[in-house]
């Protein structure tokens, strides 16, 4: 029990300490997050259906990236996530910390 609430401290205080940008940028992260799945996904299809010199299939995946980046949701969501990454401090290790740990668990359930 004892180490169960030792972990929960772990990973609650930090993100407690975290500035509002940062919580921002995670939340914003958060809502992009299918969209970057599916990109990261289209990429890989495009460079193996490219590989595989299957230019038509590679054409159509290509239709649904660009589908994907023209949707308006998604290119404002995209420019405030810029806007707020300018604004994080790099200096600031707690939030960098955080980001990290929220792109790394992005990642593995994009996989």
């Amino acid at each position: 029990m004892k180490h169960l609430v030792l972990a929960f401290l772990a990973f609650a205080l930090p993100a407690a300490a975290i500035t509002p940008q940062a919580e921002e940028f995670i939340e914003v992260m958060k809502k992009l997050e299918p969209v970057q799945c599916e990109k990261r996904q289209l990429r890989r299809q495009i460079a193996l259906a490219h590989a595989e010199q299957r230019a038509g299939d590679a054409k159509e995946l290509q239709e649904r990236f660009a589908k994907l980046n023209r949707d308006p949701a998604t290119t404002k969501l995209e420019k405030r996530l810029a806007e707020l990454e300018k604004k994080i401090s790099r200096s600031d290790s707690k939030d960098m910390e955080a980001i990290s740990f929220q792109h790394r668990q992005a990642f593995y359930r994009c996989e």
